[in-house]
Parts: C-alpha cells; sequence; structure tokens
C-alpha cells in the first residue's frame, strides 16, 4: 500500500514550483511540470504532490 504523500495542493497551473515551504528550513527550489495523462507530480525532495484542477488549468502542458 502506499504512502500517502505529505500534503496535496490543488493548482491550475501546469508548471509549478516547490521549495518545501518552509523558509529557511526547506529545500532548494525546484520547478514541476504536472503530466497531463497522470494529473498530478510529486516533489522529489519533501513529497508534495501537486494536483491539476482540469477545469480551472491554464498555461502550457
Amino acid at each position: 500500500m502506499p504512502i500517502p504523500p505529505p500534503e496535496t495542493q490543488t493548482v491550475t497551473r501546469w508548471k509549478v514550483v516547490c521549495d518545501g515551504g518552509e523558509g529557511g528550513l526547506g529545500h532548494p527550489r525546484v520547478w514541476l511540470t504536472i503530466p497531463e495523462d497522470k494529473g498530478f507530480v510529486e516533489c522529489g525532495y519533501c513529497d508534495k504532490r501537486f494536483v491539476i484542477d482540469r477545469d480551472h488549468a491554464t498555461g502550457d502542458h
């Protein structure tokens, strides 16, 4: 059984940025692209999951 990600955020852009959200305690800033077929992407540093809101999505994908 997979372990759920520590945090999930619904977004309207296919490209997102993650820095761990803890200010100086976070991680290096990384840009992530959500694959259209999956509809989500997880950060390789903190495992935060970004889920696209397809009804309100904007930008390139």
